[in-house]
Parts: structure tokens; C-alpha cells; sequence
């Protein structure tokens, strides 16, 4: 596709693009969508041949000044590792007699995190990389394509170009300037901080916590949580999405941006939580344990990575997807939003339909979860 002197091609991998290039495009400096974090995903192995992710960045620009614009976006055979489930309009459009897969997928593998989707010099560009991948799915017989955990400041793009809206929900911690842990709890319930107290009192009983980022790293630590990991991604999504490559390269290329948290117990370590670190969020997103003990996920996970945002100055803390036993933990549901082009009308229509209707139970449950947090009342 081309607009006057610019065009948009459809490069092959992220990593063929200058890293320079991709993050100047990357202002904001989410950890997600930087370059190195993306050609590590292709890298390791954890996107590519046999994953069901082919790489298919968009680009546009002349061909000789850097890029103006740029989506991360990928080729999926299925939809696992995205966390936006639909599922269940592949199973309606296969019946109807259609092929869902591929689908366009605008989106970080594997990352249920906010961040920008169209990455832009301006919004003139941004318009233009819309119609880009419209055009891609429309050439290339595709069946439509999504935009996953958009941030919030770019979700009227998206529906002013006429994608399709969806709403979930996610539940965030929020900074409002305390000092320490004991400042956070002095806005709970009393019954409430003293529930947490106990959690963690008991959790962390004959344990050493530690927080590992930068040179602190060692590939000792890497090993460690990749039993983690694999303990953790077995039991949730069948097997791991991530290669062991991968943490060594977070830990080569990465390590200012990784706030990893583990528990040990003498001098093994026995449970871990790995966290990526933006300019604004500490971004919680995998953990796992050797040992079965009350209430260390909630510490480790939720707890010491409150401890890690209010040290680093940070404004929040996206825990990751669903989970509503961390509302009473002091994490705020919070509306996240995908988008969806679907070329067809009359599969446009259907799943329209059940958009409306999905939203208004969301909203709903919004509104009470709400009513529901742990803070203190007037």
C-alpha cells in the first residue's frame, strides 16, 4: 500500500529493522514494545516457525529515511497467548464454512500489558498504518485482524478508523504517592490491613526475599526460575510459551528493565516473580514455586511488587490478566480495550451484536467490583 511518496511493507521479522529506527517510534519507552524486547521474542525462539506467531511488523516509510510509523504485529494459526478470547468467533466462522486462521494480530506475544499499538511519528501516520493492515487483511484473505491491551489515549484512533470495540477488565494497582508499604495500607479497612499483615507475616516466614535487577542478575537466578516457569506454564497453558533463551536474553539485554523477586529458603531458591520495569508501571508477569506454601503468591506477586513500584517511584502496577482475588489485595479494577477489523459484514454484524451485549456485563461488573474494594469509606 502506498500514500504519495511512503509506503508500508510488510518486513519479515522485527530484528531485520534498525533497533534505533523501531524505538525511536517508542517514545513513551514501554519495556513491551521496544525493539529489543520484540527481537527477543523471535530470537529465542519463543515466536517464529512452529509457534503459530509469525513475525509480520508493518512499516511505512520511503525506503531511505527511518520509518514514520510501525505495528508489531504477527501471522497467528491460533489464539493462544494473546488473552483476549476469541475463540468462539473462530468456532462460529469455521461452522459458517470460513477460515479464521490466519488473522493479523497487533499485539506483544504472551503480554496481557497496556501499551501503545501504533507506534507513529504522528496521527496523520498512524490513520495511514490503520488502513495498512486493513488492506493486508483484505489482500491477503484474511479474517480480520485485532489489536490486543491497547493503551487508552489510542483507543479513539481505532474507532474512528471503524474497528470494533471490546472492553475486558484488569486489575491495577495505583501510586498515589506513599512513602512506603505501611502508607498504602493506612488507606485500607482496618480489617483489611490486618488481613494483609497476616498474609504476608506468614508467607515470607523463614524466607529471604530478594529483588535482582541490573548486574545483580546472574544466570544462577535464571536457572532457577526457569523451573519456575515451566512448574507454572504446564499447569496453565498446557507448556510453557517462552524458550529458555529467552530469560538468558532478558538477562543480557534486559537486565535494567527486569525486576526479578525471589524466595529463598536457606540458600535455594524457591519461588520466584519476574517483572518488567517502564518509565510509569512495574508490569508483573510470570511467576512459579518448588514449594506449596499459603499465601506466597500473593506476596510475591502482588505485595512485593507494590513494594518494588512505590521504591522505583513508579505510578502503577499491571498484575496481569483477570483474577479478581486481587481486588482485596488493593488492586483497582481498571478497563482494558482491544480493537477488531473484520472485513465481512455479516460476520461484522454478529460480532457487533455480541459486543454490545458483552459490554453491558462488563459495565455492570465494573461498577461492582468497584463497590467492592478494600479502601476506606469517606
Amino acid at each position: 500500500m502506498s500514500e504519495g511518496d511512503l509506503a508500508i511493507r510488510l518486513a519479515g521479522s522485527v530484528g531485520t529493522i534498525p533497533s534505533a529506527d523501531w524505538d525511536a517510534l517508542n517514545p513513551g519507552g514501554n519495556p513491551f514494545t521496544s525493539h529489543r524486547f520484540l527481537d527477543i521474542m523471535e530470537q529465542s525462539g519463543s515466536v517464529g516457525p512452529g509457534t503459530g506467531w509469525a513475525p509480520a511488523p508493518l512499516i511505512l516509510g520511503d525506503g531511505i529515511a527511518p520509518p514514520r510509523a510501525a505495528l508489531p504485529a504477527y501471522l497467528k494459526s491460533h489464539s493462544q497467548g494473546e488473552y483476549v478470547f476469541d475463540h468462539g468467533w473462530a468456532d462460529a466462522w469455521e461452522r459458517a464454512g470460513g477460515s479464521y486462521y490466519p488473522k493479523l494480530q497487533i499485539s506483544v506475544p504472551f503480554t496481557p500489558a497496556t501499551g501503545p499499538r501504533v507506534l507513529a511519528a504522528s496521527e496523520d501516520d498512524a490513520r495511514i498504518m490503520l488502513r495498512g493492515a486493513e488492506a493486508l487483511v483484505s489482500g491477503e484473505d484474511l479474517s480480520s485482524a485485532h489489536a490486543t491491551f491497547i493503551m487508552p489515549d489510542q483507543i479513539d484512533l481505532f474507532r474512528e478508523a471503524g474497528w470494533l470495540i471490546r472492553q475486558d477488565i484488569q486489575f491495577h494497582w495505583t501510586n498515589r504517592g506513599f512513602q512506603d508499604f505501611e502508607a498504602f495500607l493506612a488507606t485500607l479497612a482496618s480489617r483489611k490491613r490486618k488481613a494483609i499483615r497476616k498474609e504476608r507475616a506468614r508467607a515470607i516466614e523463614g524466607l529471604r526475599i530478594e529483588h535482582l535487577s541490573g548486574d545483580a542478575l546472574k544466570p544462577e537466578h535464571w536457572d532457577a526460575f526457569w523451573l519456575f516457569y515451566q512448574d507454572t506454564g504446564a499447569r496453565k497453558w498446557g507448556h510453557p510459551y517462552l524458550t529458555r533463551e529467552a530469560f538468558d536474553l532478558f538477562g543480557s539485554r534486559m537486565k535494567d528493565d527486569v525486576v526479578l523477586i525471589l524466595a529463598f529458603e536457606d540458600d535455594m531458591a524457591v519461588a520466584g516473580a519476574l517483572n518488567f520495569a517502564g518509565p510509569q508501571a512495574l508490569y508483573g508477569r510470570y511467576w512459579g514455586a518448588l514449594v506449596d506454601r499459603p499465601f506466597l503468591h500473593f506476596e510475591l506477586c502482588y505485595y512485593q511488587a507494590i513494594d518494588a513500584a512505590i521504591a522505583r517511584g513508579l505510578q502503577r502496577v499491571e498484575a496481569g490478566a483477570q483474577g479478581s482475588h486481587k481486588l482485596a489485595r488493593g488492586y483497582e479494577p481498571v478497563t482494558t480495550y482491544s480493537a477488531h477489523f473484520i472485513p465481512h459484514e455479516g460476520f461484522r454484524a454478529a460480532v457487533a451484536d455480541y459486543l454490545d451485549k458483552e459490554r453491558a456485563g462488563i459495565d455492570m461488573q465494573q461498577n461492582a467490583l468497584q463497590s467492592m474494594t478494600p479502601f476506606r469509606r469517606g
